[in-house]
C-alpha cells in the first residue's frame, strides 16, 4: 500500500460543482444498474423491486461526497463507483425497511409509491437484506447478476478496511442502532446530546463511511489528514439531519418527495422541535462552519466538498 500523503493528489479538475454533481449522479446510476441484478433474472420479481427502489431517484448525497472525498487521494473514477455503490445500496436498503409498518409506516419515497406498497411487504423485507449483501459484495469483487463488477484493485488490507469500515456504519453501533433509538423516542423528550447521539449513528454513520470510503480508494493519507477528514464527516452528518428536521416541518411534500410533517405527527424528538425553527437554522449554520474549518488543511483539493457542504446545508429538498 503506498504510503504516500494526501498532499500528493492532483487538485480537481475546473468543473462547476453543478456540472460535476450532474456527472457523478449519471455516473453512479449507470454503475447501479450495471451492479443489479436483471430484472429478468429469477427470482425475477425480487430482482425487479431491487432495481424500483434504488434506480431513477434520489440525490445521491453519499456518492457525491464518495467522490468528492475521492478527490483528495487521486482515487480513480472505477474504483469510486464501487465504493459510492456501495454506500448507496446501504442506504437504499434503510430507507425500504424504514418504510415498512413496523418502522415508519410510509407511503410515499422519491415521489413515488414505497416498496412495501408497490409490491409487498415481504418483498420488500427481501429487497433490503439483498441491498446489503450485495454492497458487501461490491467491496470484496463480487460479480452481480449479468456484469461483473470491476474489482477495487486495492491492497487486501485496504479492501478489508472498507468492508469493516461500512459494516461498522451499518450494523447496531451505526445506523441500525441510530434506527432503534429512534423507535424507542417516540413521545419521549430527548436533550441535545442525546439527540446529537442517535443521528450521529442513524444518519451520520453512513454518511462518515461514504466519506472515508471515498478516500480510501485513493493514496493513503496520513494521521492528521484522515483525522481532519473525519471531523468533516461528522459535522456534515449531524448537519445533513438538522437540514432534513427543518425541511420536514417546511417544504411541501411534492417538494421532498416523502411524506412532509411525519416526525411531528409521530411525536419524534427533532432539532426542530428541541430548539425551536430559528435554532435548528442557527444549529446547522454553526456546523456548516465546523465541517468548513475542518477541511482547511487540504486547500483546494477539498473544493468539491465545500461545495457539497454548501449544498447540504442550503438544499430545498
Amino acid at each position: 500500500m503506498s504510503t504516500h500523503t494526501a498532499a500528493t493528489a492532483a487538485p480537481p479538475a475546473a468543473i462547476p460543482f453543478g456540472e460535476w454533481m450532474h456527472d457523478v449522479q449519471a455516473r453512479i446510476e449507470v454503475a447501479l444498474d450495471r451492479f443489479l441484478p436483471a430484472a429478468d433474472a429469477i427470482p425475477d420479481r425480487l430482482h425487479q423491486a431491487m432495481r424500483y427502489v434504488t434506480l431513477g431517484g434520489g440525490k445521491r448525497v453519499r456518492p457525491l461526497l464518495a467522490f468528492a472525498a475521492g478527490e483528495l487521494t487521486g482515487a480513480a473514477p472505477e474504483q469510486l463507483e464501487v465504493a459510492a455503490a456501495a454506500v448507496e445500496l446501504i442506504h437504499v436498503y434503510s430507507l425500504v425497511h424504514d418504510d415498512l409498518p413496523c418502522m415508519d409506516d410510509d407511503v410515499l419515497r422519491r415521489g413515488r409509491p414505497t416498496c412495501h406498497v408497490e409490491f409487498d411487504e415481504p418483498t420488500a423485507l427481501l429487497v433490503g437484506d439483498s441491498l446489503q449483501t450485495l454492497a458487501f459484495g461490491l467491496l470484496a469483487g463480487e460479480s452481480t447478476g449479468g456484469a461483473s463488477s470491476p474489482l477495487l484493485a486495492l491492497a487486501p488490507a485496504r479492501q478489508l478496511e472498507m468492508v469493516r469500515l461500512l459494516a461498522h456504519a451499518s450494523g447496531s453501533l451505526g445506523m441500525a442502532g441510530g434506527q432503534a433509538i429512534d423507535l424507542a423516542s417516540v413521545g419521549k423528550p430527548l436533550n441535545q446530546p442525546e439527540l446529537e447521539l442517535m443521528h450521529a449513528l442513524k444518519t451520520g454513520a453512513l454518511i462518515r463511511a461514504a466519506t472515508l470510503l471515498g478516500a480510501l480508494c485513493g493514496e493513503a493519507m496520513d494521521d492528521t489528514a484522515r483525522a481532519a477528514l473525519d471531523r468533516f464527516a461528522r459535522r456534515a452528518g449531524l448537519l445533513f439531519q438538522v437540514v432534513d428536521d427543518i425541511l420536514d416541518c417546511t417544504a411541501s411534500t411534492a417538494t421532498l418527495g416523502k411524506t412532509a410533517g411525519k416526525d411531528a405527527a409521530a411525536d419524534k424528538p427533532t432539532y426542530v422541535s428541541l430548539l425551536g425553527l430559528n435554532g435548528a437554522r442557527e444549529f446547522a449554520e454553526r456546523l456548516r462552519n465546523e465541517a468548513l474549518e475542518a477541511l482547511s488543511m487540504f486547500g483546494s483539493r477539498a473544493d468539491r466538498l465545500i461545495a457539497l457542504t454548501d449544498f447540504i446545508t442550503h438544499r430545498k429538498f
